[in-house]
């Protein structure tokens, strides 16, 4: 509504007679084509992406992780599991009877099937909180987990959490990160993603394997972790308020040569996103002759009828 009152003071006049544009939900992208004056009134300001061949290291914060958590969570999603085994097999056993002369009776069954069906619902939720929890860990079979816990428990080993804070979106990472604990450099191996995000830094995480870990390093201790993306990733910084998520992908508004000195034409072009840096984004889809509307590119979907949001706004959230 805003955009619709500055561009109506700038000398916009409504043209309800001209059917509506098409959004790129429903086709291709269509074109925005605005005048100095409409320009200033919204505050379109564009610049020149950046050209980056190889993605800088990405900064994280890692907390070591009580194994005894882990024990408990691993317990009770093993133990859930044993009992909906012992509980189907008993159901399945009274079937058997009930089925063989009537050796059980209808009642007992029914109780056995319905004891099956909540053991069976249990497990279920422990195995989907472990897998939250603990990512990586819940493909490793019971044996495996076991071996983790008494390396673990005995302190040659240590798993640590690495938050990349402000950040949901991440690319893939190398399966080794560097850990800086009182100014010495450790080598620390990457297990996998964590899906459960931080309550409070509100950020994408991923679980690390520490092996010799130094005495002291124990739970809560947190240090400075440094990643880096799996690939050599090569393109375009664009600051994150330029990026526009849509169904159909993520979107920048590129300035398109006017028709006049005071015409300025925007259309939106499709990139990747390959890695958050700062507060930028090395993308891919773009040249560094290209202009890209870096403030009030949200302003520019608004008018074209794209019901989403951009990268600078979800940050605010």
């Amino acid at each position: 509504m805003l955009a619709v009152l500055l561009l109506a003071s700038a000398g916009v006049a409504e043209e309800p007679e001209e059917p509506p544009q098409k959004s790129v939900h429903e086709g291709q992208p269509v074109e925005l084509s605005l005048t100095m004056a409409q320009q200033q009134a919204v505050g379109i300001r564009t610049e020149y992406p950046v050209p980056l061949a190889t993605a800088p290291p990405i900064e994280a914060y890692g907390t070591v992780l009580d194994p005894l958590a882990l024990a408990t969570d691993a317990g009770r999603m093993e133990s859930t599991e044993a009992a909906a085994s012992a509980a189907a097999a008993d159901a399945a056993r009274q079937e058997r009877l009930y089925r063989d002369e009537a050796q059980a009776s209808l009642k007992a069954l029914q109780a056995a099937q319905a004891q099956a069906v909540e053991a069976a619902a249990q497990a279920r939720a422990a195995a989907l909180s472990f897998r939250l929890q603990w990512g990586p860990l819940a493909h490793w079979s019971a044996a495996q987990r076991r071996a983790l816990l008494e390396g673990l428990s005995s302190g040659r080993q240590r798993l640590l959490r690495a938050d990349l804070p402000g950040q949901h979106v991440v690319s893939a990472i190398a399966p080794t990160a560097l850990l800086e604990v009182d100014g010495v450099n450790l080598t620390a191996r990457v297990l996998g993603a964590l899906p459960r995000s931080d309550a409070q830094s509100q950020s994408a995480a991923w679980l690390l394997l520490l092996e010799h870990a130094p005495e002291g390093l124990g739970p809560g201790a947190r240090a400075l972790v440094r990643m880096h993306s799996a690939a050599s990733a090569s393109g375009v910084l664009v600051p994150a308020g330029a990026l526009l998520y849509a169904e159909n992908g993520t979107y920048v508004y590129r300035q398109l040569h006017g028709g006049g000195a005071d015409k300025f034409v925007y259309a939106p072009v499709t990139v990747r996103p390959l890695a958050r840096l700062g507060s930028a984004w090395l993308v891919d889809g773009l040249t560094r002759s290209d202009p890209v509307v870096v403030q009030g590119a949200g302003v520019l979907w608004s008018l074209q009828g794209i019901s989403s949001f951009s990268a600078a706004e979800e940050e605010h959230d």
